[in-house]
């Protein structure tokens, strides 16, 4: 049992700790995700990634709402 116990908590620590808040929670219709059908995060830590050209793309696909969240 120690062992197992060992195995979940060196797991939590090795792959972070679960996030119980994250910003994107706050964006406007968040919680009609379930309803609408999905949710689409994409995180800007690629140094090619470009919030002008991510938005134009994102835009085509016609979504709902495209929402930029600060961190």
């Amino acid at each position: 049992m120690l062992a197992a116990f060992s195995a979940v908590l060196s797991m939590l620590l090795l792959n972070g700790f679960p996030k119980p808040y994250q910003p994107v929670f706050n964006t406007p219709n968040f919680d009609r995700a379930s309803e609408d059908g999905f949710f689409l995060c994409i995180e800007a830590a690629d140094p090619m990634f470009e919030s002008g050209r991510t938005r134009q793309f994102l835009q085509q696909l016609n979504p709902l709402q495209v929402s930029e969240v600060e961190y």
